[in-house]
């Protein structure tokens, strides 16, 4: 099948070159010159582990290519997919569907034959219906369905995660949209994954409904984390007693600084607006929202403390500034918060971070960055773990006490101990839940 893939941001592009790997002709559309001629030369606008290989795998193939031309890739296209941005909208919390409307549009003026509009973005419940009308408003008459396919990619595992789903969420309104739905995921119908297929609204609702129970997983976990804390119980114990309860299970119990990234806060800000929209307020989801906010400024509290109560004029280094390991994304991490904070109460910061530095360097101006935690520790008053990634899980403790000025060390992870910490040479250590 022939596929258009409006839009070559994080979701867009693996969906698109995944889709080509199943065989499907496909064709990437973006505004943007210098991120198709990236893509061109083979180059990732973004990072995500294996994508480079497969993309150059299916280019030559010839089943995957890169346009600015919506027109041409809409052309003769059995469907086409919409995976541009759905940001928060300032001031109040609804998803800015601005990008969606517009793509909607140009769709509509570029469609030549019976095509199903397929919306891979996050939207609010009610937009796939918005969208139809979109369409035909620009092409009264003309034959076309729209159809919801919210998608579920964790940064840094998206392809295993599109090859091997848990299940594929599918809304449409017609048996021909489904069979052209059917058609592009046949690949993992035949190794029998799950295709759910539903209305347009409860897939859309599936997928806020998804991301905000695991929002809340995490925080609830970083509830008890605190607890733990003034009692004296160990929240990594806790997590596993929990976790090897089947219908609670082991993921998302993982207690630190509290989530971030590209989905969590966006969608739980605008499942939250939705429910007040609706005269139905999602309490829990607004609880989570407030608490995750608290979290990240009690991470702050511990740094300080850690340092006798005051980091004015000490070296800070932190080990990880994105929101979680195997992906470049900044977006709403904890570091955000927590670096800002650490700098305007005075402190000297350094970074490592092994694809954070691009956006890093702008979005945490005052920072000084480093290539290795050794280099970034050398000197240090402090150091503070704040994303997970596999170079910090396995740190020679003794080195980095070694190197510096005051051996601290605030893992917000919980990567290490307090025993092999203090072993090493470290004359402080904290971490969460413990």
């Amino acid at each position: 099948m022939k596929i258009a893939m409006i839009g070559t941001g994080y979701v867009g592009l693996v969906s698109g070159v995944c889709f080509s790997d199943f065989g499907h002709e496909v064709i990437c559309v973006d505004k943007d010159p210098r991120k198709i001629e990236m893509l061109e030369r083979g180059e990732i606008p973004i990072y995500e582990p294996g994508l480079d290989t497969l993309l150059a795998k299916n280019v030559a193939a010839g089943r995957l290519s890169f346009t600015g031309d919506l027109k041409a890739a809409v052309n003769g296209a059995d469907a086409v997919f919409i995976a541009v941005g759905t940001p928060t909208r300032r001031g109040d919390g609804h998803a800015d569907l601005t990008y969606v409307m517009a793509a909607a549009e140009e769709i509509a003026e570029a469609m030549t034959a019976y095509t199903v509009v397929v919306t891979k973005s996050t939207v609010p419940v009610g937009t796939n219906k918005a969208v139809h009308d979109v369409i035909s408003r620009v092409r009264p008459g003309f034959a076309f369905d729209v159809a919801s396919n919210p998608e579920f990619l964790r940064e840094g595992a998206a392809i295993d995660d599109f090859m091997r789903p848990d299940r594929v969420v599918v809304g449409v309104t017609s048996e021909q949209a489904r069979r052209v739905m059917g058609e592009i995921y046949r690949p993992l119908f035949l190794r029998e994954f799950p295709i759910l297929y539903t209305d347009l609204e409860t897939a859309e609702m599936i997928k806020y409904a998804a991301n905000a129970f695991l929002a809340t997983k995490i925080t609830f976990i970083n509830e008890i984390a605190r607890l733990c804390e003034k009692v004296g119980a160990d929240v990594k114990q806790v997590s596993r007693g929990m976790g090897l309860d089947n219908r609670i299970g082991n993921k998302f119990l993982h207690a630190g600084p509290g989530y971030g990234g590209s989905c969590f806060p966006k969608d739980t800000q605008a499942l939250a607006r939705m429910g007040q929209d609706h005269a139905a307020p999602m309490q829990i989801v607004e609880t989570v929202i407030k608490v995750n906010d608290e979290v990240k400024r009690r991470m702050i509290e511990k740094i300080v403390d850690l340092c006798d109560g005051s980091v004015n004029g000490k070296t800070i280094a932190v080990l990880g500034v994105t929101f979680k390991p195997n992906t470049d994304d900044m977006r709403d991490a904890p570091s955000l918060t927590i670096v800002p904070a650490l700098v305007g109460a005075g402190a000297n910061v350094r970074a490592v971070d092994p694809q954070g530095e691009r956006e890093g360097a702008h979005l945490l101006p005052h920072v000084h960055w480093l290539s290795d935690a050794y280099g970034a520790a050398t000197g240090a008053d402090c150091v503070v773990i704040l994303t997970e990634w596999n170079e910090f899980r396995a740190l020679d403790l003794q080195k980095l006490a070694a190197s510096m000025v005051e051996p601290r060390m605030a893992d917000l992870r919980n990567i290490y101990n307090a025993q092999d910490a203090k072993a090493a040479g470290f004359a402080a250590y904290t971490s969460v839940g413990r």
